[in-house]
């Protein structure tokens, strides 16, 4: 050992670092500063530094390698320091998402003055554009695979971003996946066709099994899932239910991780020029993204304020089914006190107006940013019109907007867009006009 050569590697080690190993030993350290770098030495190339955070995620370096997850990999959980009086916490989670995503100024046309938008992309959470559905799932299907599940059943709408990305999650881990979805009565007895969330689903696998409206208002999403639930116990098979929207409070972890990475991004200055935001906004439609996300913005040192646009139903339920979320963690808080909830479902869930479709294609075409006619449309719609109308309400903060994705959705959409979207004509070509032979030549 004593002519081993000495080889420096600069490791990251977060505010929440617990663990420090090298091989099979294991030092234990206190972080005395918020974030910083320290440096090892070792005296084999080959020896691989492996970090444990207090979040579960173990990442490993040689030199010159980067830190992150490794995808579709299980993991201990660790929660966030401010939330381990939490009951009950989650002992696992699967890898699934391409997280931490980017969070970037957004320059919206009409601000007031000194006011600013910021968005986090989680769009760009990755698991074919599953937005932000795929951090609840990280947790939920962790679960399914503990309690010895062979397939999974969900329920939503017909363009129901979550129920497609349970379908590919669930394709990810071996899982065979049944969907639920509602439909209008003159289409239940039809097959459902290929458009958007639909195509996904079906080129992976899933079990479609469709419902009227009519049928889902009357029996409801809880007893329409134990119903499938008991006919494929029957068949042999070991189904675990996903609630609508992944939106129970195992699955409210996942927007509770949310907030501790949009807190490291803001404390890591990982956002230049930003230490705090005052505001966060994002769409709601099942109640588990707000639940984590007020909660964790009140329990996390960040403390904005968060306000949820209601796509669905009215803030009162919500205010209600967040509380029974916090609740099923022993959180011991309010959730009127934790978050502003502003009704935006407009014509009703999934339908869209004129108004709402024309501010979704002007900010694609102002900033290039396409949001989803269902959820983040409805959401920037009512935000931008409450900016609007009371400047002084928002004048001078600091506002970070959740994207939840749904990118899909908008093929649903097309009949209503087409007038929307215009910048085409036929190109002119002169009929003098010849290519040079043997330039460019594709047919």
């Amino acid at each position: 050992m004593g002519s081993a050569s000495l080889i420096s590697y600069r490791i990251w080690l977060p505010a929440d670092c617990k663990r420090f190993s090298i091989g099979s030993s294991c030092h234990w350290i206190r972080v005395t500063s918020a974030l910083g770098y320290r440096k090892l030495q070792v005296k084999d190339k080959s020896i691989r530094a492996k970090t444990t955070m207090a979040h579960g995620h173990s990442s490993e370096r040689g030199e010159g390698e980067g830190i992150s997850r490794a995808f579709l990999s299980k993991f201990p959980y660790t929660p966030p320091p401010w939330a381990t009086y939490l009951h009950p916490i989650p002992s696992h989670f699967y890898s699934l998402g391409h997280l931490p995503t980017p969070i970037h100024q957004w320059n919206l046309p009409g601000l007031p003055t000194n006011t600013e938008v910021w968005i986090k992309r989680d769009d760009l959470s990755g698991m074919q554009l599953s937005g932000n559905k795929v951090r609840k799932l990280e947790f939920l299907m962790a679960d399914a695979k503990a309690q010895g599940a062979d397939c999974v059943i969900t329920i939503g709408g017909i363009q129901s971003n979550h129920c497609r990305a349970t379908a590919v999650a669930a394709r990810y881990l071996n899982l065979d996946c049944y969907l639920i979805l509602r439909t209008t009565r003159a289409q239940v007895d039809e097959d459902p066709g290929l458009t958007g969330n639909l195509l996904v689903e079906r080129m992976v696998g899933a079990n479609i099994e469709l419902v009227s409206k009519e049928e889902y208002a009357r029996v409801g999403s809880v007893a329409l899932g134990k119903l499938l639930e008991e006919r494929l116990l029957k068949e042999g098979r070991k189904p675990y239910v996903i609630p609508v929207g992944g939106s129970n409070s195992l699955g409210t972890w996942g927007y509770i991780e949310a907030m501790r990475e949009i807190e490291q991004q803001v404390q890591e200055k990982k956002v230049p020029g930003i230490t705090f935001f005052d505001d966060i906004v994002v769409a709601c439609g099942s109640g588990g993204s707000i639940a984590g996300l007020s909660l964790g913005s009140y329990l996390s040192n960040l403390k904005a304020k968060v306000h949820a646009f209601a796509v669905c139903d009215d803030p009162d339920y919500f205010y209600d089914y967040t509380q029974g979320l916090l609740d099923g963690l022993n959180a011991g808080l309010n959730s009127r006190d934790l978050v502003n909830i502003i009704n935006a479902k407009g014509l009703g869930y999934a339908m869209s107006t004129a108004e709402e479709l024309k501010c979704v294609t002007e900010i694609a075409e102002t900033t290039g940013i396409i949001l989803d006619p269902v959820y983040s449309g409805k959401a920037i719609y009512q935000m931008l019109k409450d900016i609007m109308e009371n400047p002084s309400k928002w004048g001078g903060r600091r506002i970070l907007f959740i994207h939840t994705g749904g990118l899909l959705g908008m093929f649903d959409k097309v009949q209503q867009l087409q007038p929307l979207i215009g910048k085409w004509q036929r190109l002119k070509v002169d009929e003098s006009m010849f290519q040079a032979d043997g330039i460019g030549k594709m047919f």
